[in-house]
This record gives C-alpha cells, structure tokens and sequence, in this order.
C-alpha cells in the first residue's frame, strides 16, 4: 500500500472514533511474504448437465481461509478471527453444489453481472437502439436477468501475486446472452492476503458498445453466518447523499442528502437504531453515492460487531454501494450445518454503479466501448479486537 494510502486510512479511522479505532492490518505496509499462503484445489459436484464444478480454498500464513467455487465465482466460505482468536465463518451461502444451482437463493456470494442491480421495465437505448431485458423482478430487470453471471460457469485458476494466495475467475459472455450487446470478456481475481484482506479486482473486455456493472453480493454476519440477526452490528457508510426510488426500487433520478433520513450512517450506527423507519420495504435496500472521487482506491464503509470484535472494512473505486439489510429472508433457506437464515440475519454492501444508470445521464456512466478497459476494485478487510 503506498505510503498516501496510509495517511488516509489513519484520518479515516481517526474520523470514526476510538471504538473503531485498531491496530488494522490495513493501516501497515504490506509485505511480500507468502509464508503459509497457498491454494487448494477441490471437486464442488456437477450441475444438471455434467459439468463439473470446482471450488479453491485459499488461506493466508494467519490461518484465514476463503473458498470460491466456478459456479457463479462465489464465495461460499470466508473464515475469520473473532476476539479471542476463534474462527468463523462470516458469509451465508451452502454447504453443497444443489442449492446453489436450484435454489431459490438470493445470490450468495455471487459475482453479478453484466448490470449489477436493477434496469427499469429492462429497458434501455445505447447508440439510438433500444434494448428490452429480461424481466425477472417485475417490473424490471434484476443483477443480469434470470441466467445472469451467479449462474453461469467460470474458468479458474491460481495465480501469482505478491499479496497472497489468489484465483482468477474468467468468463464469455457472448452477444446477446440474456439480450445485452457485444461480447464481453470478464474477469475477477479474488486475493487473500497476509494482512486479512479478502481483494475482488475486476475486468471487462468487449468488441461492442455495451453496458456493464460487476459487483459481488456476498451476505455477512460478522457474528457468524446463521448465528441470528444483524442489528446490533454498527455501521459506517461513508456518503452524505444517496439515490431515492420509487415504490418498484428504481432511482427517481435524484441525488438526496441522508441528512436527517435512516440513511445517516456518517457516524458509526447500530443497524437496528432506525430500520423501523424505513418505509414501505421493511428494512434497508438502498443506494449511497459515496464520497470521494470514482475510479480512485479510497475507504467507504466499516462495520463492527460488538460480542465478536470483528471489524470489516471497506474500500472500493466504485461511485456507489448497496446497503441491503436481508429484509427478503424469512427462515425458510436452510445453509450451512443446515442453520436457517433469518429476517435481518445478513448485510450486503454491493459496491457498483448506481442502479438503473443507463436510464439515467446525471449518474456515472455504465457504458464500455470496445478498446476501452473496464477495471473495478473492492477490498474487504477483516480483523478482531
């Protein structure tokens, strides 16, 4: 990390208060040291047809593991120390092959794509030609359509990096696939360092204009995944303003202050505090246009679970990010050591470009040109105190 990554990551931490304040792996140089880094290899089943899935576990020289499997590049396992040393296993998601495949699921884990979120009615105009996506959370288009990229096969395979212990997930998404345009060359290598961060690093290729927004939709628990709700965990979201919506989820094009809204998280919030006063949807599925400047490394959001001592960090070079607060969980999946997962039980924070951008010129632009490089990065750090 360079040395101007450091003074930001201090101020930021300054900034939330002692209670946050820690002896981050974040905030020390990185070393190249690998020493007990590696990956393992292993058979995850075989979906319908015969293909065989494969999952890669990969661990730090601290003992901490994250397992991501070629259906859908999830990630089905991220392991993590508490207070006192114990490791947990903090993301929801399955034991086994099947639910993933036949579901339902609410993507855990998932890497989304081609358009991460929602696109009103599915439709949308690039280069004076309109196109209708798949509606598939009516009225719209939901995270790439019914067969988005959570439910195709990747190629995978170890690589080099001087962090850690890394795969990198590859995948055609052909011309028309679920009706978006051009072939779209994606990849995202997930790095497990020495320091306890988990690295997603994304990239897409394509030979036709097209619109794009990768995002991964893990659900965390810093308590541990099925151990019960997250409303105590408190939350730091860097961002004065978000995007409000309509009753069907989809920007209403403005830009909102969270001043005086459930959606102040600029100080450190247990999740339960306000999530009474959400209305309509009975909990948090939100968009925050996140301060600093896009395209640029920069701190965003922190959670931290009282009775654990975990603390997840986030950064990111997206313009955005998804807070959702699971309010679509009802107990009736069953997950891993078949616990079930509760209302509330999770938190997502989906870092992207703001939903329904191709409908919108005032939000970042989704469109990729060919001989363009789509390049996006989010990093979550983990550590105990």
């Amino acid at each position: 990390m360079e040395f101007s990554g450091r003074i930001c990551m201090l101020a930021f931490l300054m900034a939330l208060g002692p209670e946050f304040a820690s002896s981050s792996p974040g905030v020390q140089p990185q070393t190249a040291a690998k020493q007990g880094a590696h990956v393992e290899k292993a058979a995850f089943g075989k979906t319908p047809d015969g293909t065989e899935i494969e999952s890669y576990t990969m661990y730090n020289s601290q003992g901490v593991s994250a397992k991501v499997i070629t259906y859908g590049a999830t990630l089905t396992e991220l392991r993590v120390p508490d207070k006192n040393g114990k490791m947990g296993d903090v993301v929801l998601g399955f034991d086994d092959l099947e639910p993933y495949v036949h579901g339902p699921h609410p993507y855990f884990g998932a890497t989304i794509g081609r358009y991460g979120n929602r696109i009103a009615k599915g439709k949308f105009t690039l280069d004076g030609k309109a196109y209708q996506l798949a509606i598939n959370n009516a009225p719209n288009s939901l995270h790439g359509g019914p067969t988005g990229f959570d439910k195709r096969v990747w190629k995978a395979e170890p690589v080099e990096s001087k962090d850690g212990a890394a795969v990198r997930f590859t995948y055609l998404s052909k011309d028309g696939e679920e009706n978006y345009p051009g072939n779209l060359t994606v990849s995202v290598t997930y790095t497990l360092t020495n320091g306890g961060e988990l690295k997603l690093e994304y990239g897409a290729d394509t030979d036709k204009d097209t619109i794009v927004n990768l995002t991964n939709h893990s659900y965390f628990n810093l308590a541990g995944a099925g151990s019960g709700d997250v409303l105590k965990h408190v939350l730091y979201i860097n961002a004065d303003k978000y995007t409000p919506v309509d009753s069907t989820l989809i920007p209403t094009g403005e830009i909102a202050s969270v001043a005086g809204t459930p959606l102040d998280f600029r100080q450190p919030t247990a999740i339960g505090a306000h999530i009474g006063e959400i209305r309509g949807i009975g909990g948090y599925d939100h968009n925050f246009v996140l301060n600093g400047a896009a395209g640029k490394m920069r701190p965003i959001a922190q959670v931290r679970e009282p009775e654990s001592g975990r603390h997840m960090e986030v950064w990111t070079t997206e313009p955005g990010v998804q807070f959702y607060s699971a309010i679509g969980l009802d107990g009736s999946i069953k997950g891993k050591g078949g616990l079930t997962y509760q209302k509330y039980g999770a938190l997502c924070l989906e870092t992207q470009h703001f939903p329904d951008s191709p409908n919108h010129p005032n939000f970042p632009s989704a469109v990729l040109k060919p001989g363009t490089h789509f390049r996006s990065e989010t990093t979550y750090k983990f550590w105990a105190k």
